[in-house]
C-alpha cells in the first residue's frame, strides 16, 4: 500500500474506536485533528480528548496507536495529544451531532 492508502485505512480503523462515555467513534466526535503518513510509512496521529481530565486519557491514545500499527505496511505509529484548539461539540460530524441529539 502507498502512504495515501495507508492513511485511508488508518482513518477507517479509527472509526472503530469509541469514547467509553459517548456512543460515537473518536473520528466522528472530532477528536482526531490530523492523520499523516511519512514516506517511510510512519503514521502520526494528532488528536485531542473531550477534556484534559478525560478518564479515557490512558486508553484512547494507546488504542489509536495499536489500530494504526495494525494497518499493513505501517512501520511505526506516534500519537500526539493536544488541547489546542480545545475540543468542542461543534467539531463533531453532523452524523455524530444528530446521534447525540445536538441538532
Amino acid at each position: 500500500m502507498d502512504k495515501y492508502q495507508i492513511r485511508e485505512e488508518v482513518i477507517a480503523r479509527l472509526h472503530t474506536i469509541f469514547d467509553p462515555e459517548i456512543p460515537v467513534n473518536i473520528y466522528e466526535l472530532g477528536l482526531v485533528y490530523e492523520v499523516s503518513v511519512s514516506d517511510e510509512k510512519k503514521v502520526h496521529v494528532l488528536m485531542t480528548l473531550t477534556a484534559p481530565a478525560c478518564p479515557a486519557a490512558e486508553i484512547l491514545p494507546a488504542e489509536v496507536k495499536e489500530k494504526s500499527l495494525s494497518v499493513e505496511g505501517v512501520t511505526d505509529a506516534e500519537v500526539e495529544i493536544t488541547f489546542e484548539p480545545p475540543w468542542t461539540k461543534e467539531m463533531m460530524s453532523e452524523e455524530a451531532q444528530l446521534e447525540l441529539g445536538f441538532m
